[in-house]
């Protein structure tokens, strides 16, 4: 994967010969052909398609209409677009989400974006899965699509498991540099806590683990997610898990964690009495 943005390789090219009489080209013509060059190499690039594409981006939206084509124009800027192939996972939101995923893959090519639609909120863990039915790469990166996680950090995470040899790369926001901003205390303590209380009842030997920013090795997906009962919040805790349990290496990466700016979080009352029921679980079961 290569860090660099698209850079214009255009070039203007006026070429002369002082013998044999060769005509110089004129400089009008060379503008103009250096212009059409331009032209045609600003028009967005292609992916090689989810069928050859080393790398599948899963991003489950919902209610995401904003934040989705920042996101998409960072995948550009930050990564070879011949080398990923994005499934955006769309719940039926009602905030049109579903269109712009459309224009956005009518923009970029089939090749580049599929567009999974669903017929309603069938739950994190579910997107995740109805997904991993179409990957065909050897490798899946799963984020969130709020621009929480952003793109920049995907090299280190490929170079991180390139070096190590490691099943999954997981970003931490509490070791290497990482950290939270746009968070209140209530979030922060909420965070640090679920944290805690799995680190002290699971040992699991990760620093974030209910950190969501995340490459896998496909095979290790296909495996491990059969077994996970868990739904929502706890589900890519329960992920994590399994995942160690199964006895696969697991690295870390430091990443900034940005709090979204558009739109309103999903995180209620509910996910965090589900994640309490699920560590239990967890606690009981591995």
């Amino acid at each position: 994967l290569s860090i660099m943005p698209p850079r214009s390789k255009s070039r203007s090219r006026s070429t002369s010969r002082s013998r044999g009489g060769t005509r110089s080209k004129s400089p009008a013509k060379a503008t103009k052909k250096a212009s059409a060059t331009s032209t045609k190499k600003s028009k967005p690039k292609v992916g090689l398609g989810s069928g050859k594409a080393e790398y599948t981006i899963i991003l489950p939206v919902y209610n995401e209409r904003e934040n989705l084509p920042i996101m998409i124009h960072l995948f550009s800027q930050y990564l070879s677009l011949t080398d990923y192939h994005v499934i955006i996972v769309e719940d039926n939101s009602p905030d049109g989400t579903r269109e712009v995923a459309k224009q956005l893959q009518n923009s970029y090519g089939a090749d580049f974006i599929t567009v999974l639609e669903r017929e309603g909120k069938l739950g994190l863990g579910s997107a995740y899965l109805s997904a991993l039915h179409l990957v065909k790469s050897p490798f899946v990166i799963l984020m969130d699509a709020d621009l929480s996680h952003h793109p920049k950090f995907i090299p280190k995470f490929v170079s991180k498991m390139s070096e190590s040899g490691c099943d999954v790369v997981t970003g931490t926001r509490y070791r290497d540099g990482g950290g939270v901003a746009g968070w209140d205390t209530r979030r922060k303590v909420m965070s640090k806590g679920a944290n805690f209380l799995a680190d002290f009842l699971l040992s699991p030997g990760v620093s974030d683990l209910t950190g969501s920013f995340r490459l896998y090795k496909t095979p290790v997906l296909r495996e491990i997610f059969p077994l996970i009962v868990s739904k929502g919040y706890v589900f890519q805790m329960e992920v994590m898990v399994r995942i160690i349990d199964a006895g696969y290496k697991v690295e870390e990466v430091g990443i900034s964690f940005v709090d979204r700016i558009y739109g309103e979080s999903k995180l209620g009352a509910g996910e965090v009495i589900g994640y309490l029921k699920g560590l239990l679980n967890l606690f009981l079961t591995t």
